[in-house]
């Protein structure tokens, strides 16, 4: 293995000149440094990073804790995360929660054992308004943002996150202005603050309206495709009059879609269905969805440089993203016949 005492001799100059040199020291000479780093290069010098990190008390490392790496809402912010990370000259580790706080706590203590600089989480989200895992953090005073909305439990940390009221008020509006009256909500698990401000958008669209807030209208889902699934078989058996169906996201939008289409209904011209988050599916679903763009890819780039920021101790000074409500096949006018009585339907 090459030793900067190996790069020395080469060089022709003293261990601590080759070392100033890698660090890019400004008492060194430009000639002198580009000469260091080519016999660097060519001898296979590979620097020590625990002996970095001993000297200078960091370890280039960056901590990400997530429900999934494949989640779809956060994937493209994981990449920029990764990319960004890495021009700045740090490595990533990645940890799975899978939305499980024992998994979420053991992640961020595995994350603390390598002394990671920073921490990236996307909190899994409890009723509670403490939990003692963002209390350690607290009083580590570790530099972590959080990837989506605060909690109480986790309300003193920095985070990025996108203004979810704004656009689920705008995908209600739209429906609106199509002529529905009757727009059912699917909501997700109203433990997480982004399902309740996706709910509270639909009802202040409504309510601005003057459309009668009808809560026998909103029926629980929850955040995937099955879920979707059983809140058509739900909706199917109540008949309720709904022409419009908006949902919490994307996935369990694609799942209620998917049932309307195997039980015989067509897509807008008997009910529209709006989603949110815009996922790769959402657009190449068999019906285009109709749904509100969140800047997944913006908002990795935004929580780096929240990090740059805590690290160097400043305030992190974010702002929320906004979403843009994104038009497709899905949403069209109202039918007639309200769906879940029509005909065709096919129970």
């Amino acid at each position: 293995m090459t030793r900067l005492k190996d790069i020395a001799v080469q060089a022709g100059v003293s261990i601590m000149t080759v070392s100033k040199a890698l660090r890019d020291a400004p008492d060194v000479s430009t000639a002198t440094k580009a000469k260091i780093k080519l016999l660097a290069q060519q001898l296979g010098y590979v620097p020590d990073s625990s002996a970095q990190g001993l000297r200078t008390r960091t370890t280039r490392l960056l901590g990400v804790a997530v429900p999934s790496v494949t989640d779809p809402f956060l994937a493209p912010a994981l990449l920029a995360i990764e990319e960004r990370a890495s021009e700045l000259g740090y490595d990533v580790m990645l940890g799975q929660t899978l939305g499980v706080t024992h998994r979420e706590e053991a992640c961020i203590h595995r994350f603390l054992a390598r002394r990671v600089d920073g921490l990236f989480i996307a909190p899994v989200y409890r009723i509670p308004t403490e939990a003692r895992i963002y209390q350690e953090l607290l009083a580590r005073k570790v530099p972590t943002v959080l990837l989506g909305h605060t909690a109480p439990f986790c309300q003193q940390f920095s985070s990025t996150e996108v203004i979810d009221l704004v656009a689920s008020y705008a995908v209600t509006r739209h429906l609106l202005q199509l002529g529905h009256k009757r727009i059912a909500f699917l909501a997700g698990p109203l433990a997480t603050p982004w399902a309740r401000e996706r709910l509270e958008g639909y009802r202040r669209a409504l309510r601005e309206a003057g459309q009668d807030l009808d809560d026998k209208l909103v029926f629980p889902a929850g955040s995937r495709i099955e879920d979707g699934v059983k809140a058509a078989a739900q909706l199917m058996s109540e008949g309720t009059e709904a022409t419009a169906v908006q949902v919490v996201n994307d996935l369990v939008a694609i799942g209620f879609a998917k049932t309307m289409i195997e039980r015989g209904l067509r897509i807008p011209e008997d009910i529209s269905i709006a989603g949110f988050g815009d996922v790769p599916q959402a657009e190449h679903f068999c019906v285009p969805l109709t749904t509100a763009n969140q800047p997944k890819y913006r908002l990795g780039v935004a929580a780096v440089a929240m990090m740059q920021r805590l690290l160097k101790g400043q305030s992190p000074d974010g702002k929320p993203l906004t979403a843009e409500l994104i038009v497709r096949s899905s949403t069209g006018t109202p039918s007639a016949t309200p769906p879940f009585r029509h005909p065709n339907l096919n129970k």
